[in-house]
């Protein structure tokens, strides 16, 4: 399996089979993907390799310990150990498509942003719509 950041100058394969990820909803989470979530899973380190691209690698981390790696280049945020362990966490949209991997869990479901509907009243376009105003016909549609 392979992974790159969104302009493709970090690169890293993992070895083996992936485990199912996680969605993390805490607000850290949110802040970092400017999303509902972030979805992620762990490997061993021994199954983690970088092809490229680790000079371009940046860290912020916050004092309680929280972390994020990403390119200098794009911002994607990039693998990184986690703290004292023999693990690294992968964010899993940098993953090939084909991981065979689904979420299994979500984490701090309490700490959702007040935005986010459950799906099954979300309105599910295949593509992007064609233009602004097709967008903002089917956001009417469930207003």
């Amino acid at each position: 399996m392979k992974g790159e950041c969104l302009c493709g100058e970090v690169k890293f394969s993992v070895k083996g089979e992936l485990p199912n990820f996680y969605q993390c909803h805490c607000s850290l989470c949110r802040k970092t993907t400017g999303s509902s979530a972030n979805a992620a899973t762990f490997v061993s380190e021994e199954c983690f390799e970088w092809i490229s691209g680790q000079a371009n690698i940046r860290s912020f981390q916050k004092p309680t310990g929280y972390r994020n790696d990403f390119c200098a280049a794009c911002g994607s945020s990039v693998p990184n150990k986690l703290r004292d362990t023999e693990l690294v966490w992968i964010p899993a949209g940098l993953l090939d498509d084909e991981t065979g991997s689904c979420v299994a869990v979500h984490l701090h479901v309490n700490s959702s942003a007040t935005w986010e509907l459950a799906s099954c009243s979300s309105v599910r376009l295949g593509e992007g719509p064609d233009s602004l105003k097709s967008l903002h016909a089917a956001l009417q549609r469930i207003s």
